[in-house]
């Protein structure tokens, strides 16, 4: 640690460097952190997470029970031991609540003003943050299994849902309206995901045991259907080409866009470029997966080497992403894991106390008389 700080300071070290070599040591540190718990609102099974990215701040969670909560996770008291409280909830008695199980919920991604949630209940919500009122609400004819927005879109504001039915939904939050739909699935969309490289980019994964990568500009629209054989058994007809043994029930971009991750139910995991869809070959080994709907996982940000985080049981299973090398297992649920989230710039909190050499001494005339 020292030598990086001497190196930086005389301008020898590319200043990320510290940066990434400092989080990569913290995720292969990661344990249960005893000194920190969130408050228990959910009364049943919690299905999806968000932390928005602005501040990194706020956490949403959604449950089986139609619940949907909102956490701050700063410890603004500056105690060891603290508990992450709930700011706010969408309870069962709100009477815009979800009917069933909310499967995905996420944060505006420029504005912690909004966020939306889907569900079983067959529609898709947008929240006012503030009032905790509906802004919108788009209503479809199947089950809703995922959904997404971009991280990085200024041209559009295009809600990707992917639903019990083959066709890919894309509601545009301007307009209020679905403005198009996406064919060339033949059965349930079970997860959606943006590219963070580029907005017009869309991956979606299918129980057809496709996953495919989309322009959502072309009329087409289907750039890619991902082959797991690279094209050496489907002789170059693309609609038999499949990207796992099984239904495709997860997908998710590494941080820079180059790469995407896929999951399915033949628990096997794989990494493709997203460029040109070749499978990259990687080998994960058995990634448990047994999930009947999406399954959630999600990857680092800003590592020297980065890592992926998958649901595996009751523990969650961390891999490096580009060798396929199983680092650990976090384990502290009881029970399955349904969904995981990574926040980059969080540092938690240990038994230490504020030296108090850097406690704030000032006290204004007022206090003092």
């Amino acid at each position: 640690m020292l030598g990086f700080l001497s190196a930086r300071q005389a301008g020898l070290e590319d200043p990320l460097r510290l940066r990434r070599a400092e989080s990569t040591r913290r995720v292969l540190g990661l344990e249960l952190n005893k000194d920190r718990d969130v408050e228990r609102i959910h009364g049943s099974g919690v299905n999806t997470l968000d932390i928005e990215p602005v501040e990194g701040r706020y956490m949403l969670s959604g449950g089986s029970d139609g619940v949907i909560v909102l956490y701050d996770l700063e410890n603004a008291s500056r105690q060891p031991y603290y508990t992450c409280k709930a700011v706010c909830s969408v309870g069962r008695n709100h009477p815009d609540v979800h009917k069933y199980s909310v499967e995905t919920v996420q944060w505006y991604p420029h504005d912690t003003g909004m966020f939306t949630s889907s569900s079983f209940d067959k529609t898709l919500k947008v929240w006012d943050t503030n009032t905790l009122q509906t802004a919108d609400v788009f209503n479809f004819e199947e089950t809703v299994y995922s959904h997404h927005m971009s991280p990085v879109a200024t041209k559009h504001c295009l809600v990707a849902v992917g639903t019990k039915g083959p066709k890919v939904q894309l509601c545009d939050l301007k307009s209020g309206s679905c403005s198009h739909i996406l064919q060339g699935h033949r059965q349930e969309i079970l997860a959606v995901s943006w590219s963070p490289r580029y907005e017009y980019i869309l991956a979606t994964a299918s129980a057809d045991s496709k996953a495919k990568l989309w322009d959502v500009r072309r009329a087409s629209g289907c750039l890619i259907t991902l082959d797991q054989h690279n094209g050496k058994k489907s002789q170059a007809v693309e609609s038999a080409n499949t990207a796992h043994n099984g239904k495709v029930n997860g997908l998710c971009f590494t941080s820079d866009g180059l790469h995407l991750l896929t999951v399915g139910t033949d628990n096997r995991m794989r990494l493709w470029n997203s460029s040109n869809g070749e499978n990259t070959l990687v080998n994960y080994g058995k990634v448990h997966n047994d999930s009947r709907k999406g399954l959630k996982f999600t990857v680092s940000c800003g590592c020297s080497t980065e890592f992926v985080f998958v649901p595996y049981g009751s523990t969650i299973a961390v891999y490096t992403i580009y060798s396929g090398e199983q680092i650990t297992m976090l384990k502290g649920h009881y029970k399955s894991v349904d969904c995981c989230v990574f926040q980059s710039n969080f540092q938690a909190t240990t038994k230490s106390q504020l030296n108090p050499a850097f406690e704030d001494a000032w006290s204004s005339s007022d206090e003092e008389g």
